[in-house]
C-alpha cells in the first residue's frame, strides 16, 4: 500500500504534465488528489497510507467532478489551490521561517492563482498543469534537493512546450 501513492502521482502526473490543458478536468482532479494527500498529513498526525489515499482520491473526485459541472468555479478553485501551493512552495524553499506565515502565503498566492487563470486561461492552464504533473512526477521519486530542483524545472519546460505545441498544432487550420 506505500507504494501505491507514488506509482499513482506519477501516472497522474505524467498525464497532467503532457494533457493537463487538453483534459482539464484531469488537471483540476490531480491537483485535488495532490492537496488531499498533503491534507490528510494535517488534519491526522500520522495517516495511514489508506487514510491518504482516501483523503486524495476523494479530493480528485471533487475536483473532477467540479471540472465537469461547474467549470468557472474549478477554474477559480484550481487557480487558488496551485497558486497558494506554488506561494508555499517558494516560501519553502527561500524563507526559513515560512511556516509560521503558511495560511497567508498559501491565500496571496491562492488569490494570485485565481487572477491569472481566469485571465489567462489557455496558457495559465498549461503552466499551472506542468508545475502540477512535474510536483507530482518528483514526488513520487526521492532525489537529493539539487536533482529534485533540476527535475522539476526540466519537467516544467518539457510540459509548457509539448502542450504549446499540441495547442499550436489544434489551431493550424486543415488542408
Amino acid at each position: 500500500m506505500n507504494s501505491s501513492i507514488p506509482i499513482l502521482s506519477a501516472v497522474i502526473g505524467a498525464a497532467v504534465l503532457l494533457f493537463g490543458r487538453k483534459l482539464f478536468w484531469l488537471c483540476v482532479a490531480a491537483i485535488g488528489f495532490a492537496a488531499g494527500a498533503t491534507l490528510a498529513s494535517h488534519i491526522v498526525g500520522e495517516p495511514t497510507p489508506l487514510l491518504q489515499l482516501s483523503f486524495a482520491i476523494l479530493l480528485g473526485f471533487i475536483g473532477a467532478l467540479l471540472a465537469l459541472f461547474l467549470q468557472k468555479l474549478a477554474i477559480g478553485l484550481v487557480g487558488f489551490i496551485a497558486g497558494g501551493r506554488f506561494a508555499v512552495g517558494l516560501m519553502a524553499t527561500f524563507v526559513a521561517q515560512y511556516a509560521s506565515h503558511y495560511w497567508l502565503t498559501f491565500v496571496i498566492g491562492g488569490l494570485i492563482g485565481t487572477v491569472l487563470l481566469l485571465m489567462l486561461f489557455d496558457w495559465a492552464l498549461i503552466f499551472v498543469s506542468s508545475l502540477v504533473g512535474a510536483h507530482l512526477l518528483t514526488s513520487a521519486i526521492s532525489l537529493p534537493p539539487t536533482g529534485e530542483i533540476l527535475l522539476f524545472s526540466a519537467l516544467v519546460v518539457f510540459g509548457v512546450l509539448v502542450q504549446a505545441a499540441l495547442m499550436r498544432k489544434k489551431n493550424l487550420p486543415s488542408r
